[in-house]
C-alpha cells in the first residue's frame, strides 16, 4: 500500500506543469543582453533563457502540486511554523575561506509557504530550508526581493544527461542560481557537499529539544510522586508512566536480556520514550508538524547508538558466532561468514529505514487527503466538487490519524524490542557440554 501512495506522490511531481516562456520575448530580450550573456557563459541554457525571460514571467499562478506539499510538509526546515505563522530560528552557516555566518531567519522575512522576501548576505531562504546564491555579484546584506522571486527550474548536466532542480532566485532584473540544501552525505539523503555548510538550529532540532525538557520535567516530577507517596498507590501521571514503564521491563527488558537487564534499561527506556514523545509529538498538527523520527539522519543516529551498544556489549561467544564458527566445515565459514558480517550492519540499517518509511508514509498521506479537495476543486474553480471532495477526504484523514496515532506507539515499541533482542544476542552466555 505504502509503494501505491509513492507511485502516487512521483507521478504527482513528475506531472507539474512547467512554466513555457515565450519564444518571441525570449529573442528580444536576447538581443537586448547578448553583452551580459557572453560574459555570463558559464551558465546552462536553462539558467539563460531565465535571465532573459524576465523573472516576473515565474510569478504565474501555480496549480497545486500534492507531491511537492507533502514532501515539503515533512522535511526539516530553519523556520518553526505553526499554522500561518512562521517563528524565526537561530541561523549558524559556514563557507569555506569566509568562516562562520551567524544571524536569525527573520533576516529573510518569510511568508506563509516559508520562501523569504528578502536575501541576506547571499543566502536565500526557499520552502524553509536556506539556500546560498552561487554566483559571485550577489550584494551582502539584507536584499529586499519581494514576493514570488524564487522558483525551481529544471537544469540539465551535460556530462551525464539528468536533470536536477536548482533554486533560482531573481533580483535586478536578472535570475541567480542557488545551491542546494546543505548536506555532507555525498547523496545519501538526496543533497551533497554544498559551498556552504548549515548547523543552525532547525524545527526538528528545535522540536528534539522540546521533547527532552518535556521528558525531563515529566520524569523528575514522577520520581518526586514516589518520594512524596512512598509505599502508596501510584496516581495521575505517575500511575500512566508506571504502566508502560513496567511492561517495557517486564515484556521486553527481562525477556530477552536475562539477568542483565537492568544494565541496559535506561538505555531502552531513554530509546521508547524519546522516541514515543517525538511521535505523539508530530500528530499534533498546531504544534508544527514536525516530523522528527521519519527524518533519516536522526533515525541513523538512534540506529548507530544501537550498533554501538549492541556490538561494544558483544561476548567471546557473540564474535566466535560471527567469525570461527566452531563445528562448521571451513568451506561453508567462506559463505556463511561474510552473510554474518553483513548482518551486523544489516540490523541498524532495518532499525533506521522502518522508523522512517513508517513514520513517513503516514505524514504524507495525510497531506495528500487534504490535498485532494485541491486537485478536485481545482482550485477554487469548481466549489462544488471542493466542498464534495471535502467530506471523503476529512473522513480519511480522520481515520489516517487514528492509525498514525497507533502506529506512533507500535514504531517506538518495535524499535526498543528490537535492540534489545539484538543486545541479548550479543551478551548471551552459551554453557557446551561435554560431549562425553
Amino acid at each position: 500500500m505504502r509503494l501505491i501512495y509513492l507511485l502516487f506522490i512521483c507521478f504527482a511531481v513528475l506531472a507539474s506543469p512547467a512554466f513555457a516562456q515565450d519564444h518571441s520575448q525570449h529573442q528580444e530580450s536576447e538581443s537586448q543582453s547578448h553583452d551580459q550573456h557572453a560574459a555570463d557563459t558559464h551558465q546552462t541554457e536553462g539558467d539563460h533563457e531565465a535571465d532573459h525571460g524576465g523573472c516576473g514571467h515565474h510569478e504565474a499562478h501555480q496549480e497545486f502540486n500534492p507531491g511537492a506539499t507533502a514532501f515539503h510538509h515533512i522535511s526539516d526546515q530553519n523556520v518553526y511554523s505553526i499554522g500561518p505563522w512562521q517563528f524565526p530560528l537561530p541561523v549558524i552557516v559556514y563557507v569555506p575561506g569566509k568562516g562562520f555566518d551567524f544571524f536569525s531567519s527573520s533576516k529573510f522575512h518569510p511568508d506563509g509557504h516559508g520562501n523569504g522576501t528578502h536575501a541576506y548576505n547571499g543566502y536565500v531562504l526557499f520552502e524553509g530550508q536556506i539556500r546560498r546564491v552561487k554566483e559571485e555579484g550577489f550584494p551582502a546584506g539584507e536584499v529586499e526581493l519581494g514576493e514570488h522571486k524564487l522558483f525551481v527550474e529544471q537544469e540539465k548536466n551535460e556530462a551525464n544527461g539528468k536533470t536536477k532542480d536548482v533554486v533560482n532566485v531573481c533580483y535586478g532584473d536578472r535570475t541567480w542560481a542557488c545551491d542546494n540544501k546543505s548536506t555532507a552525505d555525498g547523496g545519501l539523503f538526496g543533497g551533497g557537499v554544498t559551498s556552504f555548510y548549515d548547523f543552525s538550529i532547525t524545527k526538528n532540532v528545535t522540536t528534539m529539544l522540546i521533547i527532552f525538557l518535556l521528558l525531563t520535567w515529566v520524569f523528575l516530577s514522577v520520581a518526586k510522586a514516589y518520594q512524596k507517596r512512598d509505599g502508596m498507590a501510584p496516581k495521575g501521571l505517575q500511575s500512566f508512566i508506571e504502566t508502560i514503564f513496567i511492561f517495557i521491563q517486564d515484556e521486553v527488558a527481562k525477556p530477552f536480556l536475562g539477568p542483565k537487564w537492568e544494565k541496559y534499561l535506561p538505555f531502552l527506556m531513554s530509546l521508547f520514550f524519546f522516541i514515543l514523545a517525538l511521535n505523539l509529538f508530530g500528530q499534533v498538527p498546531f504544534f508544527g508538524g514536525s516530523n522528527v523520527t521519519g527524518n533519516l539522519s536522526f533515525t541513523m543516529v538512534l540506529a548507530v547508538f544501537a550498533f554501538l551498544v549492541v556490538n561494544l556489549s558483544g561476548n567471546k561467544h557473540y564474535w566466535q558466532h560471527i567469525f570461527s564458527m566452531p563445528g562448521i566445515p571451513g568451506w561453508v565459514k567462506t559463505i556463511v561468514t561474510p552473510v554474518e558480517i553483513i548482518g551486523v550492519f544489516i540490523k541498524p540499517l532495518t532499525l533506521m529505514l522502518r522508523l522512517f518509511g513508517n513514520i513517513t508514509a503516514g505524514h504524507m498521506v495525510i497531506v495528500i487527503f487534504v490535498g485532494l479537495i485541491f486537485i478536485f476543486g481545482q482550485n477554487g474553480a469548481n466549489v462544488g466538487a471542493a466542498y464534495g471532495t471535502s467530506i471523503g477526504s476529512i473522513l480519511l484523514t480522520l481515520f489516517m490519524m487514528a492509525i498514525e496515532l497507533l502506529v506512533a506507539f507500535i514504531q517506538a515499541f518495535v524499535f526498543t524490542i528490537l535492540t534489545a533482542s539484538y543486545i541479548g544476542a550479543a551478551t548471551e552466555e552459551h554453557h557446551h557440554e561435554d560431549a562425553h
